[in-house]
């Protein structure tokens, strides 16, 4: 031991702990997307791909205006050409090594006008592309150049003099087939065999590859299938074991759900939507010409009005502008919902809509629990949210105690910590109240024994004004007195 003569500092860790933040919104979008458009095609199949731009977003996976047929592009239309909200995750599980998601394109015979070949293909996959000048195949790069064009066929400039001065070329090619994939490739697996996992089964990989907890989960265009619904809603729950999030799900806006707003309780019914960690959304919308599932921009909204409040979730996203030109039904008929059949059977049956009052708003705050749970942790979408979120902060911010010996003052750590964290949502207006407590009924001696150690939140995020009410009356007594006699 070192001989001491004098005066000396030691120092200890802090016992107050620093929250570690994520983004609240966090949006893991699943669907298909124009791959062929990406920059590497074969990086972008069954990948979470974390975007931060429009531009990554095309790089990464690709992007067309055909929402239909590439249902991911809703999604970063929604968050980067309206909203201008990041960052999103994008899983595309169109897979041009499935028979079923390609077209094979035999050979034919092509023109060359004026050293161009017109591939008049969708949707190719120029590194499938077979160009041959009779039985001599050309090669990309040192005999021609192949880029997709605008209106999706793919133009084939000619650098070489021999395939130039050809009169045509023959041509082959894969294509993506889009139309191939079904609503069992969203829900996905895992293969028993290498442990590959696809489809909705890679939320499980949000953090511990990506260091994220996502906040929402979503699929337009395939949502409103029943087996696509069941797992988004099953999804949302002890991620990674421990985490939570919430889903969007959308009722059909066709014949296969509800074409009238009267009809779309039993549409939700049949959809299955009753999560409390869901939000079910009718009907469509749109901007101009471009329709939207109304999953894509609700979740836009959602994202936007967090990032707004400090990467904060105690604000409910109903009342908010959406910008949208329209309700729509899948056919693109107009819905013009008023508000008390918004109110009266959308809200009510636990169905976030959309009314026009001086441009179009957001319209609901109840999950899809609602009627069949008023307990307001599980009723409304703001507060579940906001406990879905505070419970993962925690997880976060104390993963670093466990395994730390249980004594008194990691106690007092993790108590006073919290206690300062929620003492400023309560300053913020963020929740009414907030306070953590270690209480000994909760703690048994048994439980202590076993490294068990639990404290008890209790915290009160507000409630959406929901329902304001002006009380009126007529002032007889003000009226006497201003003409009344002496």
């Amino acid at each position: 031991m070192a001989y001491k003569h004098g005066v000396y500092n030691t120092e200890q860790a802090t016992s107050l702990t620093v929250p570690i933040q994520g983004s609240a919104g966090l949006q893991v979008i699943f669907g298909t997307a124009p791959i062929h458009l990406a920059k590497d095609p074969a990086a972008a199949v069954n990948t979470p791909k974390l975007v931060y731009s429009y531009k990554e977003a095309v790089e990464a996976v690709g992007y067309s205006d055909d929402f239909e047929n590439f249902t991911l592009c809703q999604s970063i239309s929604a968050c980067f050409q309206v909203f201008n909200v990041a960052p999103i995750i994008l899983v595309n599980v169109l897979d041009p090594n499935k028979a079923a998601h390609v077209t094979q394109n035999q050979a034919e015979s092509c023109d060359v006008v004026d050293g161009v070949v017109l591939y008049d293909k969708k949707y190719v996959l120029l590194n499938t592309l077979a160009v041959k000048n009779g039985s001599a195949t050309l090669v990309a790069g040192s005999d021609y150049e192949a880029a997709h064009e605008d209106d999706g066929s793919v133009a084939i400039t000619l650098l070489s003099t021999a395939a130039k001065e050809a009169s045509s070329l023959t041509v082959s090619s894969t294509s993506l087939k889009p139309s191939g994939v079904t609503a069992a490739d969203i829900v996905g697996g895992v293969d028993a065999s290498t442990g590959k996992e696809t489809g909705l089964e890679l939320i499980r990989q949000i953090y511990p590859t990506l260091g994220m907890v996502p906040g929402l989960i979503l699929a337009p265009g395939w949502s409103h299938t029943p087996t696509v619904a069941a797992a988004l809603q099953a999804k949302t729950e002890n991620i990674n074991g421990n985490f939570n999030c919430s889903c969007l799900l959308d009722i059909s806006a066709d014949s296969d759900g509800a074409v009238v707003y009267t009809s779309v309780k039993g549409a939700k019914e049949a959809l299955g939507a009753s999560s409390a960690h869901a939000a079910a959304l009718w009907p469509m919308v749109a901007v101009g010409e471009k329709k939207y599932y109304f999953s894509a921009m609700f979740a836009a909204l959602t994202a936007y009005t967090d990032a707004n409040n400090a990467d904060v979730p105690y604000e409910s996203p109903s009342n908010k502008d959406l910008r949208i030109t329209a309700t729509v039904l899948k056919d693109g008929t107009t819905v013009a919902l008023d508000q008390q059949q918004a109110n009266d059977v959308l809200n009510a049956n636990g169905v976030i809509t959309a009314i026009n009052a001086n441009g179009f708003k957001s319209w609901g705050n109840n999950t899809a629990a609602y009627p069949s749970t008023t307990d307001p942790k599980d009723r409304w979408w703001a507060v579940r949210r906001f406990f879905d979120w505070d419970g993962n902060n925690f997880i976060q911010t104390y993963f670093q105690k466990v395994d730390k010996p249980g004594n008194k003052r990691l106690i007092q750590s993790i108590v006073d910590s919290q206690n300062i964290i929620g003492n400023g949502y309560v300053a913020r207006d963020y929740c009414a109240g907030y306070r953590v407590e270690f209480r000994s009924d909760e703690n048994p001696v048994t439980n202590l024994l076993a490294g068990h150690l639990t404290v008890h939140t209790y915290l009160a995020p507000y409630i959406p004004a929901e329902y304001i009410e002006n009380i009126r009356e007529y002032d007889v007594d003000a009226l006497e007195s201003a003409i009344g006699g002496e």
